[in-house]
């Protein structure tokens, strides 16, 4: 792939000093740089430019090496290619009856920049001065340049492969198909340059879990671990936490019923004005616990068939609008065929004689 611009108005260059960091985590920045020289993510620099960096703690209470790209972002040009539809990704995915995922390593990394760019996103540490030879993380319009990157990888093979980012899944009705799929897009990576993480794919699979959805059989359903995170959300104190809550549950909303009506108490309590600090009553407590239960109960959706009609119910309230969108699973000469099919294996011990 040719190297990538990062699209700048014209500004002079931005130096911003560096961070004072601990020297007790002096290691961690000193460790991650020496990390990256290695895989050639990083090199020396001269660059006039420089963003500082912060160390963001992880779960494991190890540190995250990170850079701070806010004036770098302020001047750049803002990029509107469009990220994919998550729920049209899913829906597609639905009725295939064989499916694979990749995890592209450290996707932005493998994405190379243009000499003029890349001093751009210089930063300084204690041990010197450096800057990214690849697209680095925080950077304004990195997630749009490596959708477009992959978009146009998996062009030819659009038809049965896409991409979010860089999770890339590949569907098909048949395994012999689905092989001869799968080898395709793998070869469309490998001759792009990029490289997957053997341990985060998922080869042809009936069902796979895929941007938060366990899909495939005709059947798209909650991922178990994202329900598990929403069952053991604790009551929210605070405005934030109320609003971490709803985009949780938010995600799956069409899994659950009069969702809007029933989150309105909720929502309520975000809005502009209210304090940080909430009055959580027992209405905010009832309707909590119903959009937990609503979505740990199991819900399923059938992905559509567009070659069947649709049928669809709708409904309003003084707080929200409602609608169902539904098919047939059989015609009535499907479930005759169905009973008839049903009735001999029943009685084949009769029938044979």
């Amino acid at each position: 792939m040719s190297p990538c611009p990062q699209t700048l108005a014209f500004v002079p260059p931005l130096r911003h000093g560096l961070y004072r960091i601990p020297e007790a985590r002096r290691q961690a920045v000193e460790e991650e740089v020496k990390k990256m020289l290695q895989l050639g993510v990083i090199e020396p620099s001269h660059s006039p430019w420089s963003n500082p960096i912060v160390l963001v703690p992880k779960p494991d209470e190890s540190w995250r090496f990170c850079n701070d790209f806010r004036q770098l972002n302020k001047a750049s040009k803002f990029d509107s290619y469009p990220l994919p539809r998550v729920d049209e990704l899913v829906e597609r995915l639905g009725r295939a009856r064989f499916i694979s995922t990749l995890d592209l390593t450290k996707g932005h990394w493998q994405v190379s920049l243009s000499p003029d760019s890349k001093q751009k996103t210089a930063f300084s540490t204690p041990s010197g001065h450096w800057q990214y030879r690849v697209l680095p993380f925080g950077v304004h319009g990195a997630p749009t340049t490596f959708q477009r990157m992959m978009d146009q990888i998996l062009a030819p093979h659009q038809d049965y492969a896409a991409a979010y980012l860089d999770d890339v899944v590949i569907h098909a009705e048949d395994w012999s198909e689905h092989n001869t799929r799968l080898r395709k897009v793998l070869a469309a990576i490998h001759q792009a340059g990029l490289t997957a993480n053997p341990s985060k794919c998922h080869l042809g699979l009936a069902e796979a879990c895929y941007l938060g959805y366990l899909i495939g059989r005709g059947l798209i359903k909650p991922q178990e671990a994202k329900v598990t995170a929403v069952k053991e959300f604790p009551s929210p104190t605070t405005k934030r936490q109320v609003r971490v809550f709803l985009g949780l549950a938010g995600y799956y909303r069409r899994f659950i019923p009069s969702f809007s009506s029933t989150a309105a108490v909720l929502s309520d309590l975000t809005k502009k004005g209210q304090p940080e600090k909430i009055c959580w009553s027992p209405a905010e407590e009832a309707a909590f616990v119903r959009l937990k239960e609503a979505l740990t109960s199991e819900p399923v959706l059938w992905a559509p068939d567009f070659s069947k009609p649709f049928w669809l119910c709708t409904d309003a309230s003084d707080v929200g609008l409602g609608m169902v969108l539904s098919q047939e699973k059989y015609a009535a000469v499907e479930r005759e065929a169905l009973a008839v099919k049903w009735a001999i294996l029943e009685l084949r011990y009769y029938l044979l004689g």
